[in-house]
This record gives C-alpha cells, sequence and structure tokens, in this order.
C-alpha cells in the first residue's frame, strides 16, 4: 500500500481480543514500521466486520497465558501497542466493537476513523478491574473530563456519533469506508516530508527516544494501584462472576 503499513489483529473468532499472539504481532510490526524507512503512516484495524478489538482476552488471562511472554515486550504495553511509542504516525481504523483495551489502542493512537457501527467504552470497572492499559488517565486527557469520568466510572458504552462529538475519533463513515477513508487519511499524511511529519508526532506526543516522560508518573501509579486491586475479594469476584456467567456480589474489599 505505498508507503502505508496496514496491522490486523486477525482473531475474529475470539472479537479480536488480545491475547500473547497479538501483543508479539503488534509489536513486531510496529517494530518493523519504526525502522522500515518506506514506511510512513501505519493503519491498524481488526478482522472481519464485527469487532475492532474487544479488549483482553480473558479467557487467555484465566489460564495464565499472559505471563508466556518473551522477555522485553513487555515496555510495548497492551496489544504491544499501548506503550508503543514509534515515530510513524498511527490510524486507528475502527470497524465494530472497541471496548476495554479496543478503547484504549484507540486512545493510543494518533488518529481514527470509526464504523458508524462502532461502539465504545471502558467497561472494566464492571468485572472489578480497572482501564489499566492507559485508559485511565488517557481519556480525561483526549476528552472533556466530566465526560471521561462517566466512561471510567459506569462503564457504559459509547455509540460512535457520541464518540465523535466528545472528540474520541477524528470521523464516522459507514462500515465499509472505514478502512478506505483510513488509508486515504494515511495517505494524505505521506504526501508530506516524512522527517518532518516524524518529527512533528515526537514533539506533539512528548517522545523522546520511544518514551513519554510526561506518562511515566501515570504507569507507575497504575501499576501500584493493580498490584492492590488485583490482591481484593472484588478482583476475585469479578473474574469468577465473568467465569460463570453470572452477576457478581460486590464486598467492598
Amino acid at each position: 500500500m505505498g508507503h502505508v503499513f496496514l496491522v490486523t489483529i486477525n482473531r475474529p473468532e475470539a472479537r479480536n481480543a488480545v491475547n500473547p499472539d497479538v501483543i508479539r504481532g503488534v509489536g513486531r510490526a510496529l517494530e518493523h514500521a519504526e525502522e522500515c524507512p518506506g514506511i510512513r503512516a501505519v493503519v491498524i484495524t481488526g478482522s472481519g466486520d464485527k469487532a475492532f478489538c474487544a479488549g483482553a482476552d480473558l479467557k487467555s488471562a484465566a489460564v495464565g497465558a499472559f505471563g508466556e511472554i518473551p522477555e522485553g515486550m513487555e515496555q510495548w504495553g497492551f496489544a504491544g501497542f499501548v506503550k508503543h511509542h514509534i515515530s510513524k504516525p498511527t490510524i486507528a481504523a475502527i470497524n465494530g466493537f472497541a471496548l476495554g483495551g479496543g478503547t484504549e489502542i484507540v486512545l493510543a493512537s494518533d488518529l481514527a476513523i470509526a464504523s458508524s457501527e462502532a461502539v465504545f467504552g471502558l467497561p472494566e470497572v464492571k468485572l472489578g478491574i480497572f482501564a489499566g492499559a492507559g485508559g485511565a488517565f488517557r481519556a480525561g486527557q483526549q476528552v472533556p473530563k466530566k465526560i471521561a469520568m462517566e466512561m471510567l466510572l459506569t462503564g457504559q458504552p459509547l455509540p460512535a456519533q457520541r464518540a465523535l462529538e466528545i472528540g474520541l475519533v477524528n470521523r464516522v463513515v459507514p462500515p465499509e469506508e472505514v478502512l478506505p477513508a483510513a488509508l486515504e487519511l494515511a495517505r494524505q499524511i505521506c504526501e508530506n516530508a516524512p522527517l518532518a511529519v516524524q518529527t512533528t508526532k515526537r514533539i506533539a506526543n512528548g517522545i523522546t527516544d520511544g518514551t513519554v516522560e510526561s506518562d511515566q508518573a501515570d504507569w507507575a501509579r497504575s501499576e501500584w494501584e493493580a498490584q492492590k486491586l488485583m490482591r481484593s475479594t472484588d478482583f476475585m469476584e469479578g473474574m469468577r462472576a465473568f467465569a460463570e456467567k453470572r452477576a457478581p456480589q460486590w464486598q467492598g474489599e
């Protein structure tokens, strides 16, 4: 596709939920994009027409599969993407549900094109967890604070048009036009001087040597809070209730 590199999360049978294979695949794809001079923009999407990404694969997490991620890849973050700061612009082409980690991938992207049938949301609190892949702090940075807090604290889904109104995505198009529109936006970027585009992105996002220093305290706080939360009764109840397909019984402890 010329200077545009297309990355597809290819697990349609699991609504493109993220497991270790997705982390490896997306992470390595972004490494390649960063190293290849001929690539000037990256488009990330999901396979099929039902889901962009339904978040983490909780079935894989329940059997400990996320412990299989090779050492050195953890710095990329969820989906090999949310902490993976490359210089090439990234565009999310949201072709369906983008819940939990799916919305966090959108928050980590530079630009986003959504299907009119896409649905967004950060429903982690409904499961006894929190939006630990950047959503807890990026939502408030990218959409009005009170709207972000409503998303985070209620866990309620947002339709595509509402996502557009609050600035979560750049535009909404019919489902069949999502990928073409994202590729067209990438093409417009690729018409510009590549080094100037990359320099602009690094400055705009505060990227130095692949790291955003301003995010470090937020990531550290997220990790600290996650360790506490995972020792709670409610965390275990949330996982059990999900596995048993029943309403959780929260204890607040």
